[in-house]
């Protein structure tokens, strides 16, 4: 027969979830330092003040209790954390696809469109696609992925270089800073 180990349940520990203690280092609900207590009177205190106790610090030794409404503690950290996640921005790698003999004009359209995408923050691949015959020409496909990393260089940094894969040639570039 084996036991169920009741649910974990997420965020610090409050009022009589707090177990394994002694003495806990009290701060009450004005911000004061209480000192350290029995966890006991601490939870006296919480309850005298109509509020929770909450494990702040819980590694710390003693641990560092607050008395304050720990429902509103939770709502505050559920906000800070959605804010904080908002901030955070993914980097994505955005593809361009050329071919070894691309015309000039089609050649400059393909990096502008590099150029905005490092201004956005993401990361370029370049694939470069050989059909046919063009496959004993790779060497036009190096030069033009080296042409395109001279050019991007002072906006980007090579992240992997010129590389085949199969058919096609691949370079990764990121942008600076």
């Amino acid at each position: 027969m084996r036991s169920i180990a009741a649910p974990q349940k997420e965020g610090p520990r409050a009022n009589r979830d707090i177990r394994g203690v002694r003495e806990v280092q009290l701060i009450d609900e004005t911000g004061q330092n209480r000192g350290v207590m029995p966890l006991f009177d601490a939870l006296r205190a919480a309850e005298e003040a109509g509020l929770d106790l909450v494990e702040i610090a819980p590694n710390s030794v003693p641990p560092v209790c607050k008395i304050l409404d720990h429902g509103r503690f939770k709502f505050l950290e559920q906000k800070k954390a959605a804010e904080a996640r908002k901030k955070q921005k993914t980097v994505e790698v955005k593809e361009i696809k050329l071919r070894p003999g691309i015309d000039d004009h089609d050649y400059e359209v393909k990096m502008k469109a590099v150029k905005r995408f490092f201004e956005e923050g993401d990361k370029v691949k370049i694939t470069l696609r050989f059909r046919g015959r063009e496959m004993a020409h790779q060497d036009l496909g190096y030069k033009l992925l080296v042409k395109v990393k001279d050019e991007m260089s002072e906006v980007a940094k090579v992240e992997s270089e010129p590389l085949l894969e199969g058919r096609q040639m691949v370079m990764v570039l990121a942008p600076r800073g």
